[in-house]
């Protein structure tokens, strides 16, 4: 672009900020490296946040969910928050387990930034909607073994598990509460899974859990003619909402380059923010002031084995919820500094 070429670099933060903060300061610092895309974990993504604002250099978040991203932590002038947060989640999931008849949660949390949050915005749906929460249990990231966490949630008594947690803590707790018998009176809520987490559980196990994603890859045919490029490429593996949104804003960003025609940061977000986001990931998407990408959330069921008709066929549409209704409103936003 400009007669340069477009480099992509990359780095294993081992989901550790202070990693990931000197990685970040390294590429702005000395490599001249303009944006820093995905930010993998709530904590390491507060920490480049916070180093991009500094440094005056782009972050687009899409690997985390707190929503301190965009609220009490945002960066209006740097900072943009792209896939989903822990209200957007809460909003969309915790609701309508409620109205089912899920009226008291017990919590099984991540004991990080990402974890607190969603545990927090979730347990506030759940009490607006008329429920009860009866308490909730911390475990550390990467956890081993979920045993003892599993007999506090199970002896709660609650009607429903909130899993506050992501990734392969998700997917092991998931097993474990399977394997100690928890699910045969208790329900389990994902507050936050992908279909990579489904496929990693399987259907056996994961059947009938709801869940909420921003994107699935067998939404429409747009969203299934990118998957199957991107299969063609990842041996046969589907993507994530993630991975397309990943690919989603990288774009976004690079087009906004090309029109403002410089990189120069504050012309660069000024061209994103007011330009729509409509292809394969969002249609009508809009980043707000705040730096939130505002767009359509969706409400999963996972299949039973016999409803799937193979690999990577995993969820039953049950509703979608419109942005305006998922994300917190502008107008109650606690980033300093914004216009309401």
């Amino acid at each position: 672009m400009f007669g340069r070429p477009i480099e992509v670099v990359s780095a294993d933060h081992q989901n550790k900020p202070d990693i990931a903060k000197n990685v970040a300061q390294g590429w702005f610092d000395r490599d001249g490296v303009d944006i820093s895309v995905e930010n993998l974990n709530s904590a390491v993504a507060l920490a480049v946040q916070a180093l991009g604002k500094e440094k005056n250099k782009i972050t687009i978040t899409t690997g985390a969910a707190s929503a301190r991203l965009t609220g009490t932590d945002c960066s209006p002038t740097t900072g943009i928050h792209y896939l989903m947060d822990t209200i957007a989640l809460s909003n969309v999931v915790g609701k309508a387990i409620v109205k089912d008849g899920g009226n008291s949660w017990y919590f099984l949390t991540a004991d990080y930034a990402f974890g607190h949050s969603l545990e927090k915005d979730t347990s506030d749906v759940v009490k607006a909607a008329g429920g009860r929460v009866m308490g909730a249990v911390r475990h550390p990231l990467s956890t081993g073994d979920f045993s003892s966490f599993l007999l506090q949630a199970q002896t709660s008594g609650a009607k429903v598990v909130g899993l506050a947690n992501a990734g392969g803590d998700t997917v092991s707790s998931i097993k474990a509460a399977a394997e100690f018998g928890l699910t045969k009176k208790q329900s389990l809520a994902a507050l936050l899974m992908l279909v990579t987490d489904v496929h990693a559980i399987g259907l056996p196990t994961a059947q009938g859990l709801y869940l909420t994603e921003a994107w699935y890859w067998d939404l429409n045919p747009e969203t299934r003619a990118w998957a199957d490029k991107y299969s063609k490429v990842m041996n046969g593996r589907k993507p994530n909402s993630n991975h397309a949104s990943v690919y989603s804003s990288t774009m976004h960003y690079l087009n906004a380059v090309k029109a403002a025609g410089t990189d120069d940061t504050a012309a660069v977000m000024a061209k994103m923010k007011a330009t729509p986001i409509n292809d394969m990931f969002a249609k009508g998407g809009t980043i707000r002031e705040d730096g939130r990408m505002v767009h359509d959330m969706y409400l999963f069921q996972v299949k039973t084995p016999a409803e799937s008709k193979g690999a990577w066929d995993y969820y039953n549409l049950k509703g979608t919820v419109k942005g305006a209704d998922a994300f917190l409103p502008i107008a109650q936003s606690p980033c300093p500094g914004i216009k309401k």
